[in-house]
């Protein structure tokens, strides 16, 4: 494949901002073919979650899921938040698909094991088992991805992954068919290490960086995934990785993740 593949994740406030949305998916819909679109929706599940009066659990920025947890999940990631976005995007000439993991085997994954933590039905991905192959026969109809973070293991089973290790390993799977461009936008201009302060934004992050990052603390939650992920994109022959403001989508800025 000639053309570069962008895969882009949205995560964050963004998706809880109609505004930020819609202007995002403008920005999303104009970028070129082919392309891959990756969503989150933690939040909107954190409130559905407390209105049917099931207690969420964080541990480390990753969701601790159990079997209602599950439930609820995948009615908000694979129904209610896919659909919208995919219904947003065609309104812009932007011919999408919903998918989860499990549609087309496009994502197989491996239950997380209990010990040292028991994250429930959560699952881990390897990137070697993406279907290019999938990927491939939707690009070449024209189609876009709308990938949520539901996957499966197989067996019948749903697993609860990260948005972002989703994004990675798509990126990863992607670049068998041509070269990738992986982005992770959402409502920072990219890694702080204040989140008061724009000035403190990490303009270059490398395997040394994130070590450093991380001991000190300087960064924590849900981007030490974000960032541990990206790096191992960039090991695994993602050509550029990219943490941006989601406004930033089709400019410049963010913060560059490379090896070295």
């Amino acid at each position: 494949m000639n053309k570069t593949i962008n895969v882009i994740k949205i995560g964050g406030n963004v998706i809880d901002d109609p505004v930020a949305l819609n202007a995002f998916l403008t920005d999303f819909a104009a970028i070129e073919r082919p392309k891959v679109l990756v969503h989150g929706g933690g939040r909107e599940a954190t409130r559905l979650s407390a209105r049917l009066g099931i207690q969420n659990k964080m541990i480390d920025g990753r969701r601790v899921t159990d079997d209602e947890t599950l439930e609820v999940v995948t009615m908000i990631y694979a129904g209610l938040l896919n659909k919208r976005i995919v219904a947003a995007l065609q309104a812009r000439g932007c011919k999408a698909v919903g998918l989860s993991g499990a549609d087309g085997d496009l994502i197989p994954a491996t239950r997380r094991p209990a010990e040292p933590i028991d994250y429930g039905n959560v699952g881990d991905i390897d990137a070697n088992l993406v279907s290019d192959r999938f990927l491939e026969v939707l690009f070449s109809a024209g189609y876009t991805p709308v990938v949520c973070a539901i996957c499966h293991d197989r067996h019948g089973n749903l697993l609860n992954c990260n948005a972002d290790s989703v994004a990675a390993a798509l990126a990863v799977g992607a670049s068998r068919l041509g070269r990738v461009r992986l982005t992770y936008c959402f409502e920072q201009p990219g890694v702080m290490t204040d989140l008061t302060d724009e000035a403190s934004l990490v303009p270059l992050v490398t395997p040394a960086i994130f070590d450093e990052l991380r001991s000190s603390g300087k960064v924590s939650g849900g981007m030490l995934p974000k960032l541990s992920n990206a790096l191992q994109c960039a090991a695994d022959g993602v050509g550029e990785v990219r943490i941006c403001r989601a406004a930033d989508l089709c400019g410049l800025g963010g913060t560059i993740v490379r090896q070295a």
